[in-house]
């Protein structure tokens, strides 16, 4: 019986790996056995064509639950190869028919009975063969991209603007698309044959994908594009404005449509993710829609009491009377001054610190004795 393959195990990350960490294992092992690295190496071509169908499925989260779905039902055991469950058998002498291996299964012609739409899910994940070089051809959606984004502790609060530097992949200047450099003809691609994607086996199920040679096309060009080297895209730099909504904390995220990576065959581009993560103000905190500032006193305006000024997080000077005999810690609020957030707004918290000298003059010291002993405080 033949064993199905483990994509986890393909691309060597743990089935809880992050799709961040699915990502970065992937380009480090594409860049290792890439064909145009390892020019005549067969057993390299095959590893990259592993590594591609497998990131293929676990680089797409959608995929990858359906994939992980369909491990936790057993749906890759009993099946190695075998023509049970009403499937039909490839073409006679094991010739590879489209979407099919020596003998595999073609999922739109499977029925899986007890399973309700795991077959739809198959074909889904998969792709069917009659379709699949034809899906690959279709306009596909840029990619998302996701970044954390560190934002001063005022502006979360108060809401505004921040740039945000991306790089995203966009259409090749040079060549718009295509691959090919200026004056260039095309070929059919000898590993696809023209049908822009190639069956990988899966136990006993076929498994079409993208061609990595020709990139879903079904033709290479006689001479690749210089700027791109005939991946049809670049990597582009790109700055764009992103509006912080007022009460904005560390863990908010936003979708900004259409600001992601630039679409495929003329599909739409991908969304902007944005996470933003709230940096620490030297002066102000926050609870809640509470702001809290921490006013340091000295023991003598602890102990005599005295009024302080401070401004508010929209700059407005607010006067806070400290009465006699105040603690470090004490709290005083004014209503109406902290962080408005869905209609709702919170107050300025005045925090008191009693800041101690670290070091007095021989004056200081006998006068803070006398002063001690006259209290009766010891020391």
């Amino acid at each position: 019986m033949a064993q199905s393959k483990d994509y986890y195990a393909v691309l060597g990350v743990s089935a809880s790996a992050s799709q961040d960490e699915i990502k970065k294992q992937y380009r480090k092992l594409a860049k290792k056995f890439h064909p145009d690295s390892n020019q005549g190496d067969a057993k390299a071509a095959e590893r990259f064509k592993e590594i591609s169908e497998a990131y293929t499925v676990l680089g797409d989260e959608a995929k990858r639950k359906q994939y992980d779905e369909m491990r936790r039902l057993g749906a890759f055991q009993g099946f190695g190869g075998g023509a049970g469950g009403g499937a039909r058998r490839g073409p006679p002498g094991g010739g590879t028919g489209a979407g099919r291996d020596a003998g595999g299964i073609h999922f739109e012609d499977f029925d899986i009975g007890g399973l309700g739409g795991l077959g739809d899910l198959f074909n889904s994940m998969f792709g069917g063969g009659r379709q699949g070089a034809a899906r690959s051809r279709q306009a596909e959606r840029g990619q998302s991209v996701d970044v954390s984004l560190e934002i001063p502790f005022r502006v979360a609060a108060l809401g505004g603007k921040v740039p945000v530097t991306l790089e995203v992949n966009e259409e090749c200047p040079t060549c718009h698309g295509s691959g090919a450099a200026p004056g260039a003809s095309f070929k059919i691609c000898p590993e696809c044959n023209g049908r822009g994607v190639v069956s990988f086996g899966q136990g006993g199920f076929a498994v079409n994908r993208p061609c990595p040679m020709c990139l879903g096309r079904g033709q290479i060009p006689t001479e690749r594009c210089p700027t791109c080297n005939g991946a049809g895209e670049t990597r582009a730099r790109r700055t764009v404005n992103i509006t912080v909504p007022p009460g904005t904390d560390t863990g908010t995220r936003v979708r900004l449509s259409g600001q992601g990576g630039k679409g495929l065959n003329g599909g739409p581009p991908g969304d902007l993710l944005i996470t933003f993560q709230v940096a620490p103000d030297r002066f102000f905190a926050r609870e809640g829609l509470d702001v809290i500032a921490r006013v340091p006193l000295n023991i003598a305006q602890a102990t005599l009491g005295t009024k302080v000024r401070l401004k508010t997080l929209e700059g407005k000077w607010v006067k806070i009377t400290i009465p006699k005999g105040t603690p470090s810690g004490k709290r005083f609020r004014v209503r109406g001054q902290g962080i408005e957030k869905d209609g709702e707004r919170g107050d300025l918290i005045v925090e008191v610190s009693i800041v101690v000298p670290e070091t007095l003059s021989p004056e200081q010291e006998d006068m803070l004795k006398q002063f001690a002993a006259a209290g009766g405080m010891k020391y």
